[in-house]
This record gives structure tokens, C-alpha cells and sequence, in this order.
């Protein structure tokens, strides 16, 4: 932990990694990869990592159990944030969401228009809220797309995230 203008900043942060596709696998998931690499680049512990097919109740199982395990502070979602028919994730995340944070949709959404895919970035609805006291994190599924969510968002304030949400309890910590 790192103490800085009497805030306390988590440095590990301990990630949940799903990826939400009917077809890919563990070989063929380089989406789920590339988070795994961007997070332990930075020094992030992954306790979890799953592939899951696009159907409401296995995304809602898995939100479940990990939002309740104690060794996940973070949850990074890709795949199903489009608008098919078997894109489901945002509806299945949403129900456990505490706090909605829209600007990382929006902000998302401005940075996929400038740099990856122009006008079809209205397409997306990535979105990030807190699922009991977890920074949850919604990408679509794209290999472009994940790198400029980690990069440009999910990265610079997943700690932050982490330690405002823990910020209370940490005090509290700090005053023993």
C-alpha cells in the first residue's frame, strides 16, 4: 500500500478475468490474454480467469460468485456488449451494480470513435459500476478494443477505483 496525501492507494490489485463468447477457447482468447499480459505488466494478481458462453445465467453465476470472493478487487468483462441478439452481457452485469459509473462508457465510446473504429463505436455499451464493493469493468470483446479500454482507462484508475471504494475501511485500518 502506498500513502499519499492521507489517502491509502492499493498497489495489487487481485482481477477477475471473463471473457463472454460462445466460441472462443483458452488457445484462441487473445482478448482474455491481453488483459492478463497488461495487468501482470503492471504488477496485478489474476485470481480468476473464465470463458463463458453469451447466456444470462452463467454471467449472472459468475458475477455472483466472484463479486463474494475475497481474493477479487476488480472484474474486467469483454465480449457481449454489442447489440445481437446473443450480446447479453451489459443485461445480465447491471442488476448487480451498486454504482453505475457512465463516464467510462462514454469515454470509451469518444476514444473508440477517434482512434480504432470511427461512427460504429455508437454500437458499444461497455460500461463500469461497483458489484459489492468490486470495480467492475465491461469491454467489448475485440482485441483493439481491450487494449484501448486497458490502456487508456481500466489501467490509469483501476487503483484508484480499488482504493476509493476500500477508502472508509482503510482509514479506519490506518488509525490502528
Amino acid at each position: 500500500m502506498n500513502h499519499c496525501h492521507n489517502k491509502t492507494i492499493i498497489n495489487q490489485i487481485r482481477c477477475a478475468i471473463i471473457t463472454v463468447s460462445d466460441t472462443r477457447t483458452e488457445q484462441t482468447d487473445h482478448s482474455g490474454h491481453t488483459i492478463r499480459s497488461l495487468l501482470e505488466q503492471e504488477g496485478h494478481s489474476i485470481s480468476l480467469y473464465e470463458i463463458i458462453p453469451d447466456e444470462v445465467d452463467q454471467i449472472q453465476k459468475l458475477m455472483e460468485t466472484s463479486t463474494h470472493r475475497k481474493d477479487i478487487d476488480a472484474i474486467i468483462i469483454n465480449g457481449g456488449t454489442g447489440i445481437s441478439q446473443r450480446d447479453v452481457t451489459i443485461e445480465a452485469i447491471r442488476p448487480y451494480f451498486q454504482k453505475e459509473l457512465p463516464g467510462f462508457g462514454e469515454i470509451f465510446r469518444y476514444l473508440s470513435y477517434q482512434y480504432d473504429i470511427g461512427s460504429k463505436a455508437i454500437l458499444s455499451r461497455a460500461i463500469c459500476g461497483v458489484a459489492n464493493n468490486r470495480i467492475v469493468f465491461s469491454v467489448p470483446g475485440s482485441t483493439k478494443a481491450v487494449k484501448l479500454a486497458m490502456e487508456k482507462l481500466i489501467l490509469p484508475e483501476m487503483k484508484h477505483a480499488v482504493s476509493e471504494i476500500h477508502k472508509d475501511r482503510l482509514k479506519k485500518e490506518d488509525e490502528r
